[in-house]
């Protein structure tokens, strides 16, 4: 394939489109990547054995495509400490200020113990125990969600594989360009999760010029959920786009209905950018839970991890019980653009289609 879609980064993965899906889903993944494009799965909430799991069962699905995994590599948590020892940290006075919320809001305890109880986020030895599971299975690419992944460039180079590191700051893209990542994603301040405060418009063309010359790949991300987007991205001169959001109420996605039917109402305004999930500055749909910690009674947000375990079963409750009123997902700026539940398969291709009459616009005039 040639024309405005094919970029370096097709070359590099073997695609046909230069679009990545970053989903916790497997099902989405299997399906971008059997539709031309490429996909990340996210698995810093799973065990090492689940990962292995989930490695070998896309293997078995997609043919000998490549794929991604993305853990997060956090240096700013504990070397190694039990949940036990984590929770013991929390003060009275948070406990206290999450205990009125749930009387408050009648918020239902989780049915068992939430998944943040093995996020590799909690300590770092619980990471690199991940991270060793995508090494022993060579997932063809290691993409680092939060951290630096240039510690591990060189093993993984050895074992074949590429390494990607996410970043908020042109200062940190060129710390890992110059440490020799292959590919960078540049994510704006729009984007869903943890994520910088600089405009996807701004952050974009900076990495692109500092990636220029090297031939390290540079993906945008922030607020990618339509063609329009994919156009504008390769326009800033980024090799692909990032997609997080647009895949969160597929056909294909696990999420539980009443969250896929809040996603789908949700506008743009609906996301917040807050500390009060995780400890670290992350974009989420507005629940109460953010009410509550922007009010004047709120103590202050904990340091990670001690936040995300304090709010883990606040949001483990929502879900188990179906509380759409104060359910909360990850979710960038672009969430207006997703109004329907599609398959990913056409997800994917509407993207592309709307892309190409971009350029073909441009091309006529």
């Amino acid at each position: 394939m040639s024309g405005p879609l094919h970029t370096p980064l097709c070359e590099k993965l073997g695609i046909e489109y230069p679009v990545v899906a970053f989903t916790h889903c497997k099902d989405v993944a299997v399906a971008v990547i059997n539709a031309g494009g490429f996909a990340v799965l996210g698995e810093a909430l799973h065990s090492p054995d689940h990962i292995a799991q989930d490695i070998k069962w896309i293997r078995e699905r997609v043919a000998g495509k490549p794929f991604g995994i993305d853990l997060v590599l956090p240096s700013s948590v504990p070397e190694e400490r039990t949940v036990e020892q984590l929770l013991a940290e929390i003060p009275q006075e948070h406990r206290d200020f999450e205990q009125k919320i749930k009387r408050k809001y009648n918020v239902p305890d989780p049915k068992e113990a939430p998944n943040i109880h093995i996020w590799g986020g909690l300590d770092q030895k619980r990471a690199l125990a991940q991270v060793e599971v995508v090494f022993d299975e060579r997932v063809p690419v290691f993409a680092s969600g939060l951290g630096s992944p240039a510690f591990l460039l060189k093993r993984a180079h050895q074992l074949g594989m590429q390494v990607w590191g996410l970043v908020g700051k042109p200062r940190q893209a060129k710390k890992q360009i110059a440490a020799g990542t292959d590919v960078i994603i540049a994510q704006g301040y729009d984007a869903a999760g943890h994520t910088g405060n600089i405009g996807t418009f701004s952050i974009v063309p900076q990495v692109v010029d500092a990636a220029r010359g090297t031939g390290v790949c540079v993906i945008a991300a922030g607020g990618v959920t339509t063609g329009r987007h994919l156009a504008a991205a390769l326009a800033l001169g980024a090799d692909g786009v990032w997609t997080g959001s647009a895949w969160l109420a597929s056909r294909e996605s696990d999420l539980n209905l009443p969250l896929k039917e809040r996603l789908l109402e949700a506008e743009t305004d609906d996301t917040v950018y807050s500390d009060c999930i995780s400890g670290y500055t992350m974009r989420t749909t507005r629940s109460p839970w953010h009410e509550e910690w922007a009010s004047p009674e709120a103590p202050e947000v904990l340091k990670p991890p001690l936040q995300m375990i304090l709010s883990a079963n606040y949001i483990q409750g929502s879900l188990d019980y179906q509380r759409k009123d104060l359910m909360t997902e990850a979710a960038g700026q672009g969430i207006h653009y997703v109004t329907e539940m599609k398959p990913a398969r056409q997800i994917l291709s509407d993207m592309v289609d709307e892309a190409l009459d971009v350029f073909d616009r441009f091309a006529s005039a």
